[in-house]
């Protein structure tokens, strides 16, 4: 397929060379996503329909579209209608398969394959093996795709349509994300013109995390999905400054953008004196009251300050040119742009509506303590006024030290001022973790389109962490998304998920426990260690993990990790950053708790639990930074310890 498409000639079908860049680009893309991957098979499974009326009844199921020299298919993407019950048929809804046939690889050979024959009552009902191994295979590398593996309950989101937003709620292991990037995968094959036109986009909390899941969509086939987090979306100025846990509470919330608003609408001035426009020998006069109903309308209507100013000079314009039309004249579309470019109607918009520079008003309203008051009068208390105010204003917008909330706060003024731009459709990963106005940022990239929400409101790690879906898809503007909740476990064993569980009812209490479908016994493993010798005691962990196949992780409250980094050193053991790519030769990844939010290993040595709690500004969340350091083993889990165990483990 590869070799048919790099030996076309365009020569002869392209009209001019615009035509022939574009058409040569559009077929560079397709030579991309047809490249051969060493290690992962065309084809996973097969379906033997009892009836159909498709031609044939047999049909191979793999990651792509691949067709013979005729055109004829060989095997059927995934996402197509035809391919749908690979993944939902079962014995009581067999969806007319006599056989499901699952394919094992080792290094893209063919090793194995496992038959069920769903129409045949004799056959007893058994647990795949071949499912279960793919699942727990060694975590080497970045995070690779799921399309063999998932399951009905995943489906069913995966190929919900793209007119609906979805918030899916699921526990560690339920396989949020890689259903979030599949859902993109499938929406891009069912409505590949739109969303070519109207652009999708992948958010994640960090660099780490987005390097941790990039391969997954080009694995499919798909390479123009752009990611990103969102503070690459709101990255209007440099971000040097950090802000205390309160300030950054204020600064998040949604009031926040009420007082912006208002802030921004201060600007606007009524007209006192008339304005005279002076054409030829003729003057013509428009009365302040009629500019004042100019502009209280344009205010009335609330659209984007920056469209409101643009269409003043027009509106008065038109004034003048119904007074032209009074008088006999026969003015038309090209005098009234011409009175809308007078210097007297400029002077008159500059004065009356100037315009506004969104980063220099955010500026204002952290310097100037009665502009703040002002603007926020009955909407933060004196104490909150105080706590996002400057202690020692900034001269200008380049000397400001700008923190990463006071960027959002530009963005929901620069949206203010001018439309952000819409996507079709947004994915949003961890987003138990963002802020009110974060939600609005993302929320205004998906005005026109949809989005999928992905996070599990018990690994909430920020001071600002979402209370409840509900309020999030709120300011998210999506509140009508259907919140599905995914709790049946793929990837952590039954006896760790079990044990991080302890912490639900302490700072999540409701929320369901993720029951794992994995029995792994001895994959839980407590070590107490001496105060003095602990870093020896994680190396050790560390050195023992590392017999095993597949990658490490260890994990560490963030004041931690240089005494491990040096210890490993000391130690001899090579040891890698969050996001950069595990190798056979390099399997072990030192990571601060902070960072370890998305990310799995197949083997985690988790250092001093206590360290991780008292880590964070309070105990729930401590509680809920440590349930997530719990959780990133695939095989097994090493707990080392010299302080005792926080009291909620049990």
């Amino acid at each position: 397929m590869r070799e048919d498409v790099e030996a076309l000639d365009i020569r002869d079908v392209t009209a001019n060379w615009v035509n022939a860049a574009v058409l040569s680009a559009q077929i560079d893309e397709r030579i991309k996503a047809l490249a051969d991957l060493s290690h992962t098979p065309l084809f996973f499974g097969r379906l033997d329909y009892l009836h159909t009326t498709q031609e044939g009844q047999r049909f191979y199921i793999g990651r792509r579209h691949v067709h013979d020299a005729d055109g004829d298919p060989m095997v059927v993407d995934w996402r197509a209608p035809v391919s749908q019950p690979f993944y939902r048929a079962s014995r009581k809804d067999p969806q007319d398969v006599a056989l499901r046939r699952r394919f094992g690889y080792t290094g893209g050979d063919l090793t194995a394959y496992e038959d069920e024959h769903l129409s045949d009552p004799a056959e007893e009902e058994k647990a795949s093996k071949l499912l279960q191994a793919e699942i727990e295979r060694p975590r080497v590398g970045p995070m690779r795709d799921i399309v063999a593996t998932i399951q009905p309950e995943q489906d069913e989101i995966v190929r919900s349509g793209l007119a609906g937003s979805v918030c899916v709620q699921g526990g560690p292991g339920t396989g949020k994300t890689a259903v979030g990037l599949h859902r993109v995968a499938y929406l891009l094959y069912a409505h590949r013109e739109r969303l070519a036109r109207t652009g999708t986009l992948v958010i994640g909390p960090n660099r780490s995390f987005l390097h941790y899941i990039e391969q997954v969509l080009p694995a499919l086939g798909e390479l123009e999905v752009r990611q990103a987090t969102v503070a690459d979306l709101v990255a209007h100025v440099e971000v040097r400054g950090t802000d205390d846990a309160q300030t950054a509470v204020v600064k998040g919330d949604a009031r926040m953008a009420e007082i912006l608003r208002r802030a921004l609408r201060s600007h606007v001035t009524p007209p006192a004196e008339p304005l005279v426009v002076v054409r030829g020998s003729r003057r013509w006069r428009i009365p302040a009251y009629e500019l004042e109903e100019i502009v209280t309308e344009l205010l009335d209507r609330d659209i984007r300050y920056g469209a409101a100013r643009d269409a003043l000079p027009q509106r008065i314009a038109h004034a003048v040119l119904v007074r032209m039309e009074q008088a006999g004249e026969a003015p038309d579309d090209r005098v009234q742009d011409a009175v809308a470019r007078n210097p007297a109607v400029k002077a008159m918009v500059k004065a009356v509506w100037p315009a506004v520079d969104p980063a220099k008003l955010v500026l204002r309203l952290l310097s100037d303590a009665d502009f703040l008051a002002e603007h926020a009068r009955e909407l933060l208390t004196a104490d909150e006024q105080k706590a996002v105010l400057w202690a020692k204003p900034p001269r200008s917008v380049k000397s400001a030290k700008w923190s990463a909330a006071d960027a959002v706060l530009i963005d929901e003024a620069a949206d203010l001022v001018e439309r952000t731009p819409s996507l079709g459709h947004v994915v949003l990963d961890e987003a138990q973790d963002l802020s009110p106005m974060q939600y609005r940022a993302v929320g205004r990239r998906c005005s026109t389109g949809s989005a999928t929400v992905l996070g599990d409101l018990a690994q909430g790690t920020t001071p600002w962490a979402t209370a409840s879906w509900a309020e999030a898809l709120g300011h998210l503007g999506k509140p009508d998304a259907v919140v599905e909740e995914l709790t049946a476990g793929f990837r952590v064993p039954r006896e760790v998920i079990a044990y991080a569980s302890r912490l639900l009812p302490h700072m999540s209490p409701g929320l369901a426990e993720v029951r794992s479908v994995r029995e792994s016994p001895g994959s839980l493993e407590i070590v107490r260690g001496g105060a003095d010798d602990l870093a020896a005691s994680v190396v050790a962990a560390c050195r023992t993990s590392l017999e095993h196949e597949g990658s490490i992780g260890l994990i560490a409250a963030d004041a931690r990790v240089p005494v491990l980094a040096e210890a490993l050193r000391e130690a001899g053991l090579p040891w890698l950053s969050p996001g950069e790519e595990t190798t056979a030769a390099s399997r072990l990844t030192l990571v601060p708790a902070s960072l370890a939010k998305g990310l799995e290993y197949d083997y985690v040595v988790l250092d001093e639990p206590a360290a991780v709690v008292d880590g964070e500004p309070d105990e729930r969340t401590g509680l809920r930074r440590l349930y997530v350091a719990l959780t990133r083993a695939v095989s097994g889990l090493t707990v080392v310890h010299a302080a005792p165990l926080p009291a909620q483990l049990g």
